[in-house]
């Protein structure tokens, strides 16, 4: 089973490769051949540094094609890969600290760091007790053949939006399957072309739009993240020749806000099949203001295909196969308590009718497969019917088999070959609908009330964008509390947030409003640490926050 994912090694296509963005506004190119070599030269390299199959080499690399070339260098010296994010939202110090937490887990016999970054990686060697330097990445004079491989394919750190990072052990079979998965799912062809912006340290990023499309040896167009946010148009130009991709709902927004028709001028988007949309509560205004820039370049809203997945599961677990409108609908916020009917208010196919949907919209993320089985339990973990909210279980050959050195899940839990997602959704219409996860919840009244909910609402009466709000549930003096981070100097919109709270949540729940300038801290995918945020504010390591009284 090791072997599929690692046969391009031995056998390249030199009539395709990876086109990677220059920084200049071209593509550099290099073909699978050229690909291979540098890829098993530098597994020389690291097999004359001690590696062996089955050990663990963590990397810190920006996206190019050094980073490509030892990524893939480390399966064929048979290892396991960890691919740690390069500081994006962090500063110095804080970056430092979320690699060496990763370190110390991994216990990595190689650190491998691009020059730039060794000396943070240098940094959080020492704070995990590791010994020695970080190692730059090299190629030995000759190419090693490919190493027969340890159990492990990866280790897939999770963004840590609640509590510390942790490593799912990604097993080779389980890779092989989700890589299946998905390109059975996409409706990938032989010879369709990939493009990509998604870090590739992020499940999403890694196995949907980069170790897939490579694996199979297709047309990958790879760029960074910061050419994304710098020139979302550049992106969406690829599809004039590619097929697939994969983005979060908070791209297809940004590109709906910064894209201008006259930079797609003569790009035709009619052969743009898939982009699987994930990773984040689904918002149907973003995916309609996106369908309706690109319509007139001649963009379906069928090629939108929500998606459900979590590193736990390798990645991918439900998508919508079919080629139809994805679904909307706004379930009632008084009916949403677990093993109870969930009760929708309305409920649109994406056309105009959804534009400006404000809070409590969610998004249909598509019908379970056979080989991947989803189930809805109540809190006893009794299955529940079509219709009733509960926590979502995934089954099959993708569900991976727990956290590396015995760390735990705070609601993720692995038990008897099946995941415990620790989210709460539903079905409806055969449509897997997903609320968020349990433990960014508070219980109001014996319902749960999901905090990416209030945020929505807040964003609302505040006029304040939704980016800017982060809500986060905390143990109150009394029963519980919530604790609202703004980032704004601003708060005369406060009092009537207060009322619009205390109108959804009760009297007895303690809101405590912090404003202020950068005070919203993301994990490596961008999602809200909330926890850290509230432990951050108690210790009194938040500068710049202003409690409003």
């Amino acid at each position: 089973m090791a072997s599929a994912l690692r046969d391009w090694l031995d056998k390249p296509n030199t009539g395709r490769g990876v086109h990677l963005a220059a920084d200049d506004g071209g593509w550099e190119f290099r073909d699978y051949g050229a690909l291979a070599g540098a890829a098993r030269r530098t597994a020389g390299a690291l097999i004359e540094a001690g590696v062996k199959p089955g050990d663990v080499v963590c990397l810190i690399l920006p996206t190019d094609f050094t980073c490509i070339e030892t990524y893939f260098a480390v399966w064929a010296a048979g290892a396991t890969t960890c691919l740690i994010t390069p500081p994006l939202f962090q500063d110095g110090d804080d970056y430092v600290a979320h690699i060496a937490a990763i370190l110390r887990q991994a216990e990595p016999v190689l650190t491998v760091a691009s020059e730039d970054l060794a000396g943070y990686a240098g940094r959080a060697m020492a704070e995990a007790g590791l010994e020695g330097e970080p190692w730059l990445p090299r190629q030995a004079a000759e190419e090693a053949p490919v190493q027969p491989a340890g159990e492990l394919a990866l280790l897939q750190f999770t963004s840590g939006s609640s509590g510390a990072p942790r490593g799912v052990m990604v097993t080779w079979e389980n890779l092989e399957a989700n890589s299946e998965l998905i390109t059975r799912l996409a409706a990938y062809e032989e010879g369709d072309v990939v493009a990509s912006w998604l870090p590739l340290y992020h499940d999403m990023g890694l196995i949907g739009t980069f170790l897939t499309p490579i694996a199979r040896q297709g047309t990958l167009r790879l760029m960074r993240p910061d050419h994304f946010i710098r020139d979302p148009a550049r992106w969406i130009r690829c599809f004039g020749e590619a097929a697939h991709t994969a983005a979060p709902p908070f791209a297809l927004a940004y590109c709906a806000r910064r894209v201008k028709p006259e930079q797609l001028a003569g790009v035709d988007l009619s052969g743009w099949k898939t982009i699987i949309i994930g990773a984040e509560p689904i918002d149907p205004h973003a995916l309609e203001a996106f369908s309706e820039l690109l319509e007139p370049f001649g963009f379906s809203r069928h090629s939108l295909k929500p998606a459900f997945g979590m590193a736990e599961t390798t990645l991918a677990v439900t998508m919508d196969q079919q080629r139809r409108d994805p679904l909307a609908v706004r379930p009632e916020a008084e009916s949403l308590a677990f093993g109870q009917p969930v009760r929708i208010e309305e409920q649109h196919t994406l056309g105009p009718a959804v534009l400006g949907a404000k809070a409590g919209w969610i998004v249909g993320c598509g019908t379970p497969e056979d080989d991947v089985p989803v189930s809805i339990v109540d809190d006893d973990g009794r299955e529940l019917g079509e219709g009733l909210l509960g926590e979502i279980v995934v089954g099959g050959e993708s569900v991976c088999r727990g956290y590396y050195a015995g760390a735990e899940g705070k609601s993720t839990r692995f038990i008897d070959g099946k995941v415990y997602t620790g989210d709460a959704g539903f079905f409806h219409e055969g449509q897997l609908f997903v609320l968020g996860r349990m433990g960014d919840s508070i219980k109001v009244r014996g319902r749960s009330v999901y905090v990416e909910d209030l945020e929505s609402k807040i964003a609302e009466v505040s006029g304040l964008g939704k980016g800017r709000i982060v809500v986060v549930g905390v143990p109150g003096a009394g029963q519980k509390g919530l604790a609202l981070f703004v980032e704004t100097g601003d708060d005369s919109w406060a009092p009537d947030v207060r009322e619009m709270l205390r109108r959804r949540v009760g009297d007895d729940v303690e809101i405590t409003i912090v404003v202020g300038g950068g005070l919203i801290q993301r994990t490596s995918s961008g999602k809200p640490r909330r926890r850290y945020m509230w432990e951050r504010l108690q210790a009194g390591k938040m500068d710049g926050a202003r409690v409003v009284s």
